[in-house]
């Protein structure tokens, strides 16, 4: 259910181009782990993941206005930005329903430790996510992870949605499943800088097979 499959794409800065950090972080302290309602989550093991993938502050390359989140699926960045021409960056792992959808939209809703519901047609072919067509509770098992954030164009959910994970493999590559996933630990920094309403712009991805609602 939650495996996935590297990109053949050879490792990239993005489509903004290769960006100089302009603020450093202690990722022992950022990533480390510890207890979020409830839930234990474990510190990240490093070996996992690429280093460009971890968050960095850059200067904004969207020209988007401040509060703005704008996902790059195609080199699997989010980026928030920020005022005088700062943004954070974050490394995400993108799935099917990721490359999916581009456009823009707003943030409505938001969940901590959120249930996942499988789509009926994962049910059909998954012995395991029909276990859970009623629902996964939030946990450390959910492939939701800590926190989910759901975009909205007008009252249509889009269904596209950033979200937690507990397999941090998966950052920097494209998944056979999920939306926009980033570790925990920035999942639940993000969402706690980005309050509902706030504007977000996917952009279109060479390898997706849908468009823009």
């Amino acid at each position: 259910m939650l495996a996935g499959c590297v990109t053949s794409r050879a490792p990239s800065f993005g489509l903004f181009g290769d960006r100089s950090s302009i603020g450093s972080y202690n990722y022992r302290i950022i990533y480390a782990g510890g207890v979020d309602n409830g839930n234990a989550f474990p510190p990240i093991d490093f070996s996992q993941i690429d280093p460009q993938f971890y968050r960095r502050e850059v200067s904004d390359p969207t020209g988007e206005l401040p509060g703005t989140i704008v996902v790059d699926p195609d080199n699997h960045f989010l980026y928030h930005v920020h005022e005088a021409g700062v943004a954070t960056r974050y490394g995400v792992g993108v799935g099917r329903e990721g490359f999916a959808w581009h456009g823009k939209a707003v943030i409505k809703r938001k969940a901590e430790w959120p249930r996942w519901t499988p789509p009926s047609e994962m049910t059909k072919r998954d012995s395991e996510a029909a276990k859970y067509a009623g629902g996964m509770p939030g946990g450390l098992g959910n492939p939701l992870g800590a926190r989910a954030m759901y975009l909205y164009q007008g009252d249509h959910d889009t269904l596209y949605r950033l979200h937690g994970t507990n397999d941090p493999s998966s950052i920097g590559k494209s998944m056979s499943s999920g939306c926009i996933r980033l570790l925990n630990q920035d999942i639940m920094a993000l969402y706690n800088n980005t309050p509902v309403g706030v504007r977000v712009v996917v952009l279109p991805s060479r390898g997706g097979e849908g468009g823009s609602i």
